[in-house]
Formats: C-alpha cells, sequence, structure tokens
C-alpha cells in the first residue's frame, strides 16, 4: 500500500511556521498516543531548531496505559517535557500552562532580572493531521475558537490565541511531509485517521489494520467479533483478508450468493478501532525503534 497524502496548503503551512518559529518561546508538538512516533513530523524538529519543546501525548484514552507510560519515559530521556492529554474530555489539559512555565522556568527567570514581568510566553502548536491538536486547544481556551473535527485538514492557517494565564498560543494547521519513508508509516497514519479515507483502498487498508491487531492485541478481535484467531493466521497466503472474512462472517455481513461484505466488514473495522470500541490499544513502542537508533548512533 503506497500511501501519500501532501495537499498544497501544507507547503505553504511549513513555509509560514518557519517564518514564525523566531517569534515564539517553545514549541509544542501534539502526537496521538497509539502511535506517539509515527505521528510525528520529522521536519518539525529541523523547524524548531534549538527551542524547547512540549510533547503532548494525546488520545490516551484511546491507548494502553502501560504502553503511553513507555512513551512518557522515552520523550523524557531524548529531553522533551511530557503531558499526556484526553482532549475531547480535557483529562491532563489543566497541567498545560504549568508545563509550559516550568520548561521555560530560566527563561522566564530572565526576564524577570531584566525588569520583564509579564512578559507573555509565546508557545507555536503543531501536529499532523487529526492527532486533536485544534480540540485541545479548544480544551487549554475554555471556548470554541480553534476549528476542530475528526478528519484531517481542518485548520488552514496559522491563528493566535491568548491565555488568562498570560501564554499566547500559535495553533497551526497540521502538515504532513512530502513522502513516508515506508509503507508502515503510511499505514498506521492512515489507520488511525491521519490520512483521508476517500484517497486509500478502504478494504486493503481494513487488512493490514487486521493484521497489526492480530499481532498487538488478538484478544481485542475475539471479544469484539466473536471468532478465534487461528495459531497460524500469519501463515495465511493473505492473512489479514482471512481474518476480516472472519470477522464479516460473524457479523452476518453476507451479500447475494452467499459472499461476505468485506467493504462493509472494512469499514465497521476501523471506525470501530478509531472509536475505541476494541479497547485501548497502541500500535508501536518504544522498543520497536532501539535497535534503528543503536544503529544511527553506531
Amino acid at each position: 500500500m503506497n500511501i501519500q497524502w501532501y495537499p498544497g496548503h501544507m507547503t505553504r503551512t511549513r513555509r509560514q511556521m518557519q517564518e514564525s518559529i523566531r517569534r515564539v518561546d517553545a514549541v509544542c508538538e501534539v502526537v496521538d498516543a497509539r502511535i506517539p512516533q509515527v505521528s510525528r513530523n520529522p521536519d518539525i524538529d529541523s523547524i524548531a531548531g534549538d527551542k524547547p519543546r512540549l510533547m503532548i501525548l494525546n488520545r490516551i484514552d484511546l491507548a494502553d496505559p502501560a504502553s503511553t507510560q513507555k512513551w512518557v519515559n522515552y520523550f523524557r530521556a531524548k529531553g522533551y517535557a511530557v503531558l499526556t492529554t484526553d482532549a475531547k474530555s480535557g483529562a491532563g489539559v489543566k497541567k498545560f500552562s504549568e508545563t509550559v512555565r516550568t520548561l521555560l522556568a530560566d527563561k522566564i527567570e530572565q526576564w524577570k532580572q531584566k525588569g520583564q514581568v509579564g512578559k507573555a510566553v509565546k508557545v507555536m502548536v503543531v501536529g499532523i493531521p487529526n492527532v486533536g491538536k485544534s480540540t485541545f486547544i479548544n480544551k487549554v481556551l475554555g471556548r470554541k475558537s480553534a476549528k476542530a473535527a475528526d478528519k484531517p485538514g481542518v485548520t488552514r492557517g496559522q491563528q493566535w490565541f491568548r491565555l488568562e494565564s498570560g501564554l499566547e498560543l500559535l495553533d497551526t494547521p497540521g502538515i504532513l511531509w512530502p513522502r513516508f519513508d515506508d509503507e508502515r508509516t503510511g499505514i498506521l497514519l492512515a489507520v488511525t485517521g491521519a490520512v483521508r479515507d476517500d484517497i486509500l483502498d478502504i478494504e486493503t487498508l481494513a487488512c493490514k489494520l487486521m493484521e497489526l491487531l492480530a499481532k498487538h492485541k488478538p484478544e481485542a478481535i475475539e471479544e469484539r467479533y466473536k471468532f478465534q484467531i487461528p495459531e497460524n493466521w500469519e501463515e495465511f497466503d493473505f492473512p489479514g483478508y482471512e481474518l476480516l472474512m472472519m470477522a464479516g462472517r460473524k457479523r452476518g455481513f453476507l451479500i447475494s450468493g452467499g459472499e461476505i461484505d468485506t467493504e462493509r466488514m472494512a469499514r465497521i473495522l476501523l471506525d470501530e478501532y478509531r472509536g475505541g470500541k476494541l479497547g485501548r490499544i497502541t500500535l508501536e513502542t518504544p522498543e520497536d525503534y532501539a535497535e534503528q537508533e543503536q544503529d544511527d548512533g553506531e
């Protein structure tokens, strides 16, 4: 599956971010806690430069708690401040201002020594499409100011917002990068909704998701769709498709001639995973990158 999605406005946004970075004191990056590394735009590191960084692991309500803690430790070891949130419910959001001020404590102290007491702290908020960035900002503001939707590509222009605590936030549109490094990256972004569904083959994507779930959380499939995953499922010619058919058969999704409506089952699977009906599932762990980082270090 060769998944690529890079609308024209993303090029413009990247240029605007590069122009705005000198006017902010820190960069806050919102990522999807189910895929914390894959949902990071690698371009952000070069754009942010040496600015202090805050990592927001959002959608923790959909991610495995133990895996989320591993990711918190992973990013802190890299020098980032980290905050875990569920922007929809507001969980963790109240700690945002305090976390930013702790991150910038030295700089704020320097301002005080120069007599710049009360100077506004400016933070650029970045993230790829559909990680809940606008919902997060709205919760921080306590009002509905940033456009939010359960689909990518809603925010199209930069917007400044001022908080009562003296923080100023620069909301930026979600941007991907021109070319994904590998198929796995595109698949993980697609199954979590960072890429528009209308450019994808939904059945193929659902088959890939079935394989991921069978590997990371087989009990979630078995409990939700009421069938036993065969021990040798990885030896099937088309593992994901076979599992998708098993689920469709159990759901009674049949069409003329007794065939299984795999397209309907595919849409159900994606909707139920994204909606958390399969449970709290993280699709990647820091261990997935340990060997790669070791090779890079050598």
